[in-house]
């Protein structure tokens, strides 16, 4: 395959020769791609870690209700940043154009102009959001956070380094925000500032991650606007709009509902389970990242799109599925040792949010796939058949039978989802034997599972950290004898040798 994408050139006086998508890369894409998703991960698992263990220090030292009011805060934010998440570093990353600085510079503006509108209407709702809630306390930190969207837009220039495949470079600017923000939480919040060090740690980090972004854009920054920009993002951005407001809905509804049937408490619970559950999310987002370039230059090429969603697929498993279904075992210790007894009441939430995250890394990219070829409107059915889902079970069980009720809503909220994306990508992989693959991924977890069962039910009292490090040696070994061939070509990347592939049949 070409290491690089054919420019597009227009009619009239000829323009200057387009930048290819990609310099040529020393042994092509499928290389490069790999190290940048191995190596690059590994750098960017540890910054997500970072902000799950900055939810959970601060979770130790807030009372349920005072994180509640972040959960609120953060899920309000949310509904309104959904135009923000619309796909304009994605469509920039796509694009073409002759000439690159003006290509991001238009991307630029559109990005401004949507924060600053998006902000605006934040501020606006804030006193919506403090009739709604019934709590005073929620206006002043909202102002505060409402300041990071119009910051956070000075760290587009990562999308530059992105699109041409520097991952070390996209990946140290992305940085600071996460380490900053970790760093400035964790001290205000051991301090005593309570909800404050999440608000403050926030909007410190994006803003510090933008300065860095500035310094080292290698694009200059101006407004710049064309007829019929808009129109071309708007094309590839609004199922993702009507997608991200589907999800929106979920959340924010959640957040409602749990507040107003069971007080702060419940709303805290409800971000606590999300919050760890999501981090499954972000981890694998580092691997849709940093393939998503590699997946544009190649998205007519339907052989090697589908080589790189089934290995991508099966190296988020080999982690997702052991945490997943970890988290659902050893949630009851994990709230006793770590969390602390004024959580217990969450334990069932957390056991069935581990093994919706478990389902959740089943064909997780498979968005990705399709932003690449154009193809955005399946992603929006996707998220408005889950709204629905969760309208028609997880909310009418949450309001009959508590936080128990609403896990057991969510459960089948998420199988509801997985079988809508699976639908999807069997029709643009044919070959690929979507079952097969799912029950290939939770191979390794049932003998680990089965051994921790085997001694629990023995009464063997051999504690906590012995179970952890059987389940976790147990996984590992059964996921190297499962995997082996496909672990043995990623070494052979990470060594610069050649390796064999492995098929691609799940």
């Amino acid at each position: 395959m070409a290491d690089y994408a054919p420019t597009e050139v227009g009619g009239g006086e000829p323009p200057p020769p387009a930048p290819a998508r990609l310099a040529p890369l020393p042994g092509g894409i499928r290389r490069h791609a790999a190290r940048g998703t191995i190596i690059n991960a590994g750098f960017s698992v540890s910054l997500v870690t970072l902000g799950l263990l900055r939810g959970l220090i601060v979770a130790a030292f807030l009372t349920p209700a005072e994180y509640g009011v972040w959960g609120i805060l953060m899920v309000s934010l949310l509904a309104t940043i959904w135009i923000k998440q619309a796909g304009i570093g994605d469509k920039f990353v796509q694009q073409t154009e002759s000439d690159q600085e003006l290509a991001f510079q238009k991307a630029f503006t559109l990005e401004l102009a949507f924060n600053c509108a998006v902000a605006a209407i934040f501020v606006c709702a804030l006193p919506v959001m403090v009739l709604v809630y019934g709590r005073d306390e929620l206006l002043a930190p909202g102002l505060v956070i409402a300041l990071t969207l119009p910051i956070s837009v000075f760290q587009a220039p990562s999308w530059i380094f992105y699109r041409r495949m520097d991952f070390v470079r996209q990946r140290l600017l992305l940085a600071v925000d996460p380490i900053v923000g970790f760093a400035v939480t964790v001290a205000l919040a051991v301090a005593g500032a309570g909800y404050w060090s999440l608000v403050v740690g926030l909007v410190v980090g994006a803003a510090c991650g933008s300065v860095a972004a500035v310094v080292a854009s290698p694009c200059r920054l101006r407004l710049r606007y064309e007829r019929g920009t808009a129109r071309g993002y708007l094309d590839f951005s609004w199922p993702l709009v009507v997608a991200g407001g589907a999800s929106i809905v979920i959340a924010q509804t959640a957040i409602i509902a749990g507040e107003l049937e069971l007080g702060l408490a419940g709303a805290g619970a409800i971000t606590l389970a999300s919050t760890i559950s999501q981090y499954s999310n972000r981890v694998d987002g580092i691997v849709t990242g940093t393939l998503y370039p590699a997946i544009c230059a190649v998205r007519d090429r339907k052989d090697l799109l589908l080589e790189s969603f089934v290995k991508s697929n099966r190296l988020a498993l080999m982690w997702g599925v052991p945490f997943g279904v970890g988290l659902s075992l050893f949630a009851e210790d994990f709230v006793h040792y770590v969390l602390g007894d004024k959580w217990a009441y969450a334990t069932f939430l957390l056991q069935v949010f581990g093994g919706a995250a478990a389902l959740g890394h089943v064909a997780f990219n498979w968005d990705a796939f399709f932003r690449a070829r154009g193809e955005t409107r399946p992603i929006a059915v996707w998220s408005v058949l889950t709204m629905v889902s969760f309208l028609a079970v997880p909310l009418p069980l949450l309001l009959l039978d508590g936080l128990h009720g609403f896990a057991i809503g969510m459960g089948v909220m998420t199988a509801v989802s997985l079988a809508i994306r699976c639908w999807y990508v069997a029709r643009l992989f044919q070959e690929l034997r979507v079952l097969s693959h799912a029950l290939r991924a939770v191979a390794p977890s049932v003998p680990a599972v089965g051994c921790v069962l085997a001694l629990r039910w023995m009464a063997a009292d051999v504690g906590v950290i012995s179970e952890l490090v059987l389940y976790l040696g147990v996984s590992a070994v059964a996921t190297v004898w499962v995997e082996r061939a496909l672990l043995s070509e990623v070494l052979g990347y990470l060594r610069r040798l050649p390796s064999r592939p492995v098929h691609t049949a799940a």
